[in-house]
């Protein structure tokens, strides 16, 4: 936005807003006087942050939006406590005060202007914009991973198929699971799944759906993120400081694509599943340090690979290709060369010791009846059968050779034979 444009209010068109008949500064504060330098002492930097300005009106709202996940720390909170102490909650709150409170919104954040954590900048001349405009409130704040996913920004990968049919933000989180309206949550995948797919496609999933792939593998074994999401972006190590003068800031220090199927550390009634996609999250042991020392002791408490829910979604993808893109293949699953030694106990619960086989009997489509020369001294493709090159040894995730890697600290649990329901 052009500077003006931030603060530009058409009088015209604002006067037809029924927010125009409250005065100013009964939400900025202020004074109601001609004398400018009185007149803006003791304004309201964010006036929607106060419950006693929507809150006044919009009493079936504005007191669960204000304690929904959008507007408190609560999810941070959730993770960093679990992997920290008591005595440690005051650093990492102040932590948070500092680099998290400016992106967690108010009701102006959306209806109003564009969020603070990119600046702001009135949507409509400060006029109430009953549904937020996804590209400049949604994806400001959900813009590096969510926004790059759905919008189809990150290189070589196409949009999530609900953008091309036009879909925004709004289509799926109704503004009840916005504002938090009857949710209770400390953490964004608690309790039942809002938006879930078969708000939608019932009639798709699961047996009985006529699709075979859907048709064998039912409603607990996969999540539908599983099949129908592609790569997404991985971040690593976060930390937290200050400029010499202030001024918060992070710094990341790497992200990669890719797409990782473990074991579900939230299994439940709502998220039966047994596999689920996950994405590494920036968190390292020392992400707090400017703050403190030692202020995540617990760090192995939690995943640092955790339970996702790309936006990228695909009717086909790499593994809806054939049975032999998943089962029988550890490139996509979470097995502990993919895992960073440090990180290994901490993901101990959700590790793959191996790609889970094909079901006994299974004869692939690929398969077809061809006469095999039974000569042995050339291979099927006419070259000799005692030259084919052996295959190199893998290479660790992280850069060493697999001959190299690390003795593990932990031992995955055993893929069960009988995948199908054992």
């Amino acid at each position: 936005m052009a500077a003006w444009e931030r603060v530009w209010i058409d009088a015209d068109m604002y006067s037809q807003d029924l927010h125009s008949l409250i005065n100013c500064t009964q939400c900025h504060g202020g004074q109601a006087v001609d004398d400018m330098t009185i007149a803006h002492t003791d304004m309201i930097d964010r006036p929607a942050k106060n419950p006693e300005t929507c809150g006044a009106c919009h009493t079936d709202v504005t007191p669960a939006s204000l304690n929904s996940l959008h507007s408190t720390l609560a999810g941070y909170d959730t993770v960093l406590y679990a992997r920290s102490v008591p005595e440690n909650h005051p650093a990492l709150e102040e932590a948070e005060a500092n680099h998290c409170n400016s992106c967690h919104t108010t009701c102006g954040d959306c209806h109003i202007s564009q969020p603070y954590s990119v600046g702001g900048g009135l949507l409509d001349g400060h006029a109430y914009v009953q549904t937020p405009p996804m590209s400049q409130t949604c994806t400001a704040c959900h813009g590096s991973r969510v926004k790059n996913e759905y919008f189809g920004l990150n290189e070589g990968f196409p949009s999530d198929v609900h953008f091309r049919e036009r879909m925004s933000c709004s289509d799926c989180h109704t503004a009840d699971e916005i504002h938090g309206v009857g949710i209770t949550a400390d953490h964004r995948y608690d309790g039942e799944q809002k938006p879930n797919c078969e708000d939608c496609h019932q009639d798709q999933i699961g047996v009985g759906s006529g699709i075979e792939q859907h048709e064998i593998h039912g409603t607990e074994i996969l999540s539908c993120q599983s099949c129908h999401s592609v790569e997404y972006t991985n971040c690593v190590n976060c930390h937290l400081s200050k400029t010499d003068e202030g001024t918060p800031y992070y710094t990341v220090e790497s992200h990669n694509m890719g797409f990782y199927l473990a074991r579900n550390a939230l299994r439940s009634a709502e998220r039966p599943y047994r596999f689920v996609t996950v994405r590494h999250v920036p968190i390292d042991i020392d992400s707090f340090s400017f703050y403190g020392d030692n202020l995540l002791p617990n760090f192995n408490n939690l995943p640092t690979w955790a339970y996702a829910t790309p936006h990228n979604i695909q009717r086909n993808t790499p593994q809806t290709e054939s049975c032999e893109a998943c089962h029988g293949n550890n490139d996509i699953f979470l097995t502990i060369d993919k895992v960073a030694p440090a990180e290994r106990e901490a993901n101990a619960s959700i590790i793959v010791d191996q790609a889970p086989p094909l079901p006994d009997g299974y004869v692939p489509a690929t398969a077809v009846e061809t006469e095999v020369p039974t000569d042995n001294s050339t291979d099927f493709w006419g070259g000799g059968g005692d030259t084919t090159p052996t295959p190199e040894p893998p290479t660790d995730f992280w850069g060493g050779g697999g001959s190299d890697t690390p003795t593990p600290e932990v031992t995955p649990e055993a893929t069960p034979d009988n995948f199908w329901g054992g």
